[in-house]
């Protein structure tokens, strides 16, 4: 994505309000003096005319206390703005400002509490931020998000003092706002990168004329010695009268279908990450070189039903419609219904394209139903499957068992990991590609798969 300014949040400005029915207090400083005044309590037990002197400091004090509360600016003289300097991405640090803004002629000092959800921020947000009279003040916190998709921000509250420290105001800001958690941006953005990079060698290999350049026309050329027969365009030949050849290149306008699980199978964490986000990553960094390849991409998210379905499309806005869709894709406590999926899929899609499904397979006895799925849809199109691996069932794998129990629990297992093997060989003798890889390195395993169909001119 170019530009991602259009991703930024935007921002979220107010003025205060009184936070509650009684919105002063008094500060420290004025309960310290106070207590100094109680100093006049021992002379007293001698003469009772102390007592006297007493009230009359504390009397003193009350009215420090109310000329430092005039003083004060009112919450309306107080403005406050969450500014944000980036698009939210899962996983990814980001920084929030808040920025006070001090109307009034005298300077506060304030503690300022942001409500954040957990979903952004673990920790409370309370910060201290000064403002000179006239003047303005910020701070700034991290977040790191843990979800996707929209999440509400509330309201901000402050309760400032002067330098007196003898009364203070509390003031809230109506700042509450639905922001949009995206997928990884710069995950797509290195796969782009490597894209570009593997088209540079693309075209050298052109020029080698080594075996898997695409067979879509790109230009004439004079004849080479290198070149096959078949390459000789005869009636440019008979025009300009020397041999003429045909170049080509790879088949550019093809149609990418993006298949996403998003059953309970897909809801395992990893890393902190679930499965789902996973899968949404590399969706999203294929869309992206995909797109940049020149070929339309579609887009198919189910569950027990249908949760997002995109036609195919090329351009900045299809990347943009694909962004905001799966941005809001999450996991359902139920299986997902593969066979749905790939019916609907079938009447959709009638010409052959690439299909990427990206899913989990079923420890069941029986043949899971998005391996039947993947099956009809094998016999039109081609079938990239992709399946998340269990770092922690190939770390099992590797362990040598030391007791009985542990020896149960690497057969158990090597039972689990044959049995995969199995339900994606039988793909892979059907004309189907099979991927099983660990969910770290998804995106870039699909993305070096897509490359290489295309080089091969397998759609």
């Amino acid at each position: 994505m170019d530009s991602q300014q259009h991703l930024v949040p935007p921002i979220a400005t107010s003025r205060g309000r009184s936070s509650r029915r009684i919105s002063v207090a008094f500060g420290r400083r004025f309960f310290l003096l106070l207590l100094i005044g109680l100093i006049w309590i021992g002379p007293a037990f001698a003469n009772p005319r102390f007592i006297y002197a007493m009230w009359l400091w504390d009397m003193l004090i009350l009215l420090l206390w109310a000329r430092d509360l005039a003083l004060l600016p009112r919450p309306e003289q107080i403005e406050v703005s969450r500014i944000w300097s980036a698009p939210i991405q899962l996983s990814v640090e980001s920084k929030i400002r808040l920025t006070l803004r001090n109307f009034g002629k005298t300077a506060i000092s304030a503690g300022i509490i942001d409500d954040v959800p957990l979903a952004l921020r673990d920790q409370i947000v309370e910060e201290t931020i000064s403002a000179a009279g006239s003047g303005e003040g910020s701070v700034t916190y991290i977040i790191c998000p843990r979800e996707r998709g929209d999440t509400i921000l509330g309201e901000v509250s402050l309760r400032y003092q002067s330098s007196w420290q003898l009364a203070e105001r509390w003031a809230s800001f109506t700042t509450k706002q639905t922001v949009r958690v995206y997928p990884n941006l710069q995950e797509s953005k290195r796969e782009t990168i490597h894209l570009i990079r593997s088209r540079q060698i693309a075209l050298e290999k052109r020029r080698q004329h080594q075996h898997g350049q695409g067979r879509e026309f790109e230009s004439l050329r004079e004849y080479l010695e290198a070149d096959e027969w078949r390459d000789i365009c005869w009636t440019a030949t008979a025009r300009r009268g020397k041999l003429i050849s045909k170049a080509y290149q790879i088949e550019r306008s093809q149609t990418v279908w993006l298949v996403l699980d998003t059953g309970r199978l897909l809801r395992a964490r990893t890393l902190d990450l679930s499965k789902l986000d996973y899968s949404v990553n590399a969706a999203l960094s294929l869309a992206q070189v995909a797109l940049y390849s020149g070929d339309r991409v579609a887009v198919l998210a189910y569950g027990r039903k249908i949760r997002l379905r995109l036609p195919a499309a090329r351009g900045s806005s299809q990347v943009r419609a694909i962004l905001e869709g799966l941005a809001q894709l999450h996991s359902e406590e139920f299986e997902a219904d593969h066979l749905r999926a790939a019916e609907s899929l079938l009447a959709f899609q009638k010409r052959r394209s690439l299909i990427v499904w990206l899913t989990d397979l079923t420890e069941t006895a029986a043949t899971p139903d998005v391996i039947e799925g993947a099956l009809r849809l094998a016999r039109r199109h081609l079938m990239l499957f992709t399946v998340i691996g269990q770092p922690d069932l190939r770390a099992l794998l590797r362990e040598r068992p030391e007791t009985a129990r542990a020896m149960f629990r690497h057969s158990a297992g090597e039972e689990i990991a044959h049995r995969r093997d199995v339900l994606l060989r039988t793909l892979r003798q059907q004309g189907a590609l099979t991927l099983e890889v660990d969910p770290g390195k998804l995106s870039s395993a699909v993305v070096n798969q897509y490359l290489l169909a295309k080089e091969r001119s397998l759609i």
